[in-house]
């Protein structure tokens, strides 16, 4: 019995193919680094909210300093953030005190065990930016959003818990970095007062055009 021959392709089908193999293996490769490049793009907790992420590109540094509290039941118990979906921002309440002032509060709860509470930041009144948190660990801040979000307390000069221009310009900048590092986008960059209806921070509940403007700002930066 005679077996079929191979056809035998002409030139031209002959490099016809050979280019179409060689967009394919291209087309994989490019597919491959893209992946690649997005996940080394998000950092260390998620791509997902990428899609759809919109301003905070271009921060300035920013200048934080850290002050961790020490691992404790009642201010830092080490729980690990599942995923950083927002930032909330809040007041202090405490008129007058510094960010070392808030930051040492929440270090004494070890020791005193009143209550449970922390923040990732506080924001002095001259603008100074404190670190009391690692932003993988979960704050005592914002009730059922505590692990979830990242938290910044804001210090301000008396009851009506209006900012000076370098707390809020600091809370811009800080605000507008993380959004851009954990690609949150707008709508979920919410006031303690969105979660619980506490009235905190309370110039921004007082003051519904003030918050909008912040939030503008964040995301032209």
């Amino acid at each position: 019995m005679r077996k079929n021959k191979k056809k035998r392709l002409s030139r031209k089908q002959f490099y016809r193919k050979k280019r179409i193999k060689a967009i394919i293996k291209l087309s994989f490769v490019m597919l491959i680094i893209v992946t690649i490049l997005s996940f080394g793009f998000t950092g260390s907790f998620y791509i997902l909210d990428f899609i759809g992420f919109e301003g905070a590109k271009n921060v300035d540094s920013i200048d934080i300093k850290k002050m961790y509290l020490t691992p404790n039941e009642y201010s830092r118990p080490q729980t690990k953030l599942k995923r950083v979906k927002g930032i909330v921002v809040h007041y202090t309440a405490n008129p007058g005190t510094t960010a070392e002032d808030n930051r040492n509060y929440f270090e004494g709860l070890s020791e005193s065990h009143v209550t449970y509470a922390s923040s990732h930041f506080v924001i002095g009144i001259k603008g100074e930016i404190v670190q009391c948190l690692p932003l993988n660990e979960m704050s005592y801040a914002s009730n059922s959003r505590n692990d979830d979000t990242i938290s910044i307390e804001c210090c301000h000069q008396d009851a009506s818990g209006k900012f000076t221009k370098e707390t809020y310009d600091s809370l811009v900048n800080l605000t507008a970095w993380l959004c851009n590092k954990y690609h949150v986008p707008k709508k979920n960059v919410i006031r303690h007062y969105d979660i619980t209806g506490k009235i905190c921070p309370k110039y921004f509940v007082d003051h519904e055009d003030a918050w909008i403007k912040f939030k503008n700002e964040v995301f032209t930066k």
